[in-house]
């Protein structure tokens, strides 16, 4: 069975209108060896996110390591949102915002290669960086990560969730003797804080299941 792409939908943790992002549907034959391998791949993935300060950083470790691109750089492709966009309430309470100081909002999907491994909601407190980083975050597809590095940023995770395991549980949809991965496989919610100890940003980000394309039936 191939690797097919549909259209999904993704909810930033219960905190913004659903939103496209790219899902891929990946399938391995059901044995236990195979949900074995993939259970392994996920808690790597997991191990992986959570000992890199920047996501960025740990999708290119990622890629890297599992010869996943030519070139393992992660590129952001911004996702167009829709106007008016509110900031939640709980956004700017973890900032320490007020309702009238600006916040501004981005979305991106972060790929390597030919793969869509994350969808990344980011607000982040445009007056706590520097000008040349706004230019740049509103002008170009450059990943957050990579532009807010000078400010020698700190995460403090607030959540991290994983939203599907291939050991053990039922078969996720119609793939008869198959294992098929669900678009979203891993959640985390952090705020990065700048060498002051500012929280200058508050991001959640969704791990698909495209960063298990690296395992032979995935890439079938």
């Amino acid at each position: 069975m191939g690797r097919g792409v549909c259209v999904a939908a993704m909810m930033g943790a219960g905190l913004l209108p659903a939103s496209p992002m790219l899902a891929a549907s990946l399938s391995w034959s059901d044995t236990p060896a195979e949900r074995a391998r993939l259970m392994m791949s996920v808690q790597e993935l997991e191990i992986t996110l959570l000992t890199h300060p920047s996501a960025t950083l740990a999708l290119e470790d990622w890629c890297a390591t599992h010869h996943m691109a030519a070139r393992p750089v992660v590129v952001a492709q911004k996702v167009a949102l829709p106007q008016p966009d509110p900031v939640p309430a709980r956004v700017r309470a973890d900032l320490g915002v007020s309702a009238a100081q600006p916040v501004r909002h981005r979305q991106v999907r972060l790929v390597c290669g030919p793969y869509v491994l994350s969808v990344a909601d980011n607000w982040y407190v445009p007056a706590l960086l520097t000008p040349q980083m706004n230019a740049t975050l509103e002008g170009t597809d450059t990943s957050f990560g990579h532009v807010v590095a000078p400010l020698h940023f700190t995460r403090e995770r607030l959540e991290f969730t994983r939203l599907w395991s291939p050991w053990p549980g039922p078969v996720v949809g119609q793939g008869g003797t198959m294992i098929v991965a669900p678009a979203e496989i891993v959640r985390q919610r952090a705020v990065l804080r700048d060498g002051q100890g500012r929280p200058f940003s508050e991001v959640v980000e969704t791990y698909t299941d495209q960063t298990l394309a690296f395992t032979p039936q995935g890439q079938r």
